[in-house]
């Protein structure tokens, strides 16, 4: 009857702690390791200690010998553990106390009581993490385990035969320990340990001689608190979830680019915004050949010349118009390339530098001697703004026709137009490349 009462009061008692545990769980807290990652981004070391009760009986009934009366017992444990895997890890176990039965059926010559002290045993066990009570929670809050294993155990029983009581010499004996139970997650890096741990011995531990009985069983119920060791800024590996972290992990990732796909299109955006804003600028309405942003005088008739700010020409009245034929020779193209080799400006700025000066003297003098007309094209790479370009650009070309009229050239025989970075000549990836599409053309005519 005490048999049975032992086993109903365990079942519940462990159930409680589950249905308890279960319903306190949180959502915990995200740790930052990432699915699949280095073992040196977790905890793998922790230590336990707990205590509990030691008895020749167990609940499930195995190896029952005679000494059906429980006598319960004061065990305690202390273990080091190594997690190798958040399911797999491997510990050294300490476990010490004393085991004591009655057989209250005993015959005559039958040994009546045993009680066997435990100085000490050592076992190596692998330990099992089955599972977490909830997949989405990062950290395992609820976590069924099952070790066993193999180890060493000294143990000195004294049996009572009638009247009569002895002692045996302490012995070691190997003994396998299987351990099942549930931890609990209290703290970061902490667990409550509630755990129920059979362990068969290699006979004797009752006194009884070998052979003569099964293997002895004895078992313990204990509860206690297991510690992860290192950097308390890490996970406990042991304690980490790797289904919610792959999940987390994804979502994290997902919401990144997401966030990447708006911004470009936002960006995007703003840039059609602005090149609608500069086709708009750069729009001739009057078709005169001068950019409304730069045309003084809008809405010029169609076919009458204009300069370069986009205003008519004055004709001189009664003229007799002689049509000549303007001819450009490889001297005059010289000249002209020339200028265009030795041109230069301040950074960023339509300032000509003075080593210009020379070649671009030649150049008004040639457009003086022969009459020639000359289109001045400004052109910039594309770093920077594209209306900053366009400007830059339009301020070159016409800086250099505000010099060469103030060396006497006319003025309504030069154009400039600025077209920024929108006729590149080499491509804008590289320095060289960048370099050549910064230039300034010359087309005599």
């Amino acid at each position: 009857m005490r048999k049975t009462n032992l086993k109903k009061t365990s079942i519940i008692g462990f159930s409680t702690l589950i249905c308890t545990a279960a319903l306190g769980q949180n959502t915990g807290t995200v740790e930052n390791t990432t699915p699949l990652g280095l073992v040196t981004e977790y905890r793998t070391w922790s230590v336990g200690v707990n205590a509990g009760v030691l008895n020749q009986s167990n609940i499930f009934g195995f190896n029952q010998d005679g000494f059906a009366k429980l006598e319960h017992n004061a065990g305690y444990s202390l273990y080091v553990k190594r997690q190798i895997s958040p399911s797999f890890g491997v510990k050294v176990q300490y476990l010490g106390g004393k085991v004591g039965g009655t057989n209250e059926n005993a015959e005559a010559g039958e040994i009546n009581t045993f009680e066997s002290k435990l100085p000490w045993s050592a076992a190596l066990s692998g330990e099992w993490t089955m599972a977490n009570i909830n997949w989405r929670f990062f950290n395992s809050i609820v976590k069924p385990y099952a070790a066993v294993g193999l180890g060493a155990m000294n143990f000195e029983t004294t049996t009572t035969v009638g009247d009569t009581k002895a002692t045996a010499e302490s012995q070691t004996k190997l003994y396998v320990p299987v351990d099942f139970g549930f931890k609990f997650a209290v703290a970061k890096g902490i667990s409550l340990d509630l755990g129920y741990q059979l362990n068969w011995t290699n006979q004797n531990l009752d006194g009884r001689p070998a052979g003569t009985y099964r293997n002895d069983l004895f078992s313990y119920a204990h509860a206690g608190i297991e510690f992860s060791l290192g950097n308390r800024s890490k996970p406990a590996l042991s304690n980490s979830n790797p289904v919610a972290t792959l999940v987390n992990d994804y979502t994290g990732k997902y919401e990144h680019l997401l966030a990447e796909r708006d911004k470009l299109v936002a960006a995007n955006q703003a840039l059609v915004s602005q090149m609608e804003e500069l086709n708009g600028q750069l729009k001739d309405d009057d078709n005169d050949g001068v950019a409304n942003k730069f045309d003084k005088c809008p809405n010029t008739p169609a076919g009458i010349k204009v300069d370069g700010a986009g205003c008519p020409l004055p004709e001189a009245k009664n003229e007799t118009k002689v049509i000549e034929k303007i001819i450009v020779t490889e001297d005059d193209k010289k000249v002209v390339a020339e200028a265009i080799n030795n041109l230069e400006f301040d950074l960023g700025k339509s300032t000509i530098r003075t080593p210009s000066f020379p070649s671009l003297n030649r150049v008004a003098t040639l457009l003086i001697e022969k009459n020639f007309s000359l289109k001045l094209a400004g052109h910039t790479d594309n770093t920077g703004s594209m209306q900053t370009n366009m400007r830059l650009s339009k301020e070159r070309a016409e800086a250099i026709k505000s010099y060469l009229v103030s060396k006497g050239a006319n003025a309504s025989r030069i154009e400039a137009t600025g077209y920024g970075p929108t006729q590149p000549i080499a491509p804008n990836t590289t320095a060289a490349g960048r370099q050549q599409n910064r230039r300034v053309e010359f087309t005599l005519f």
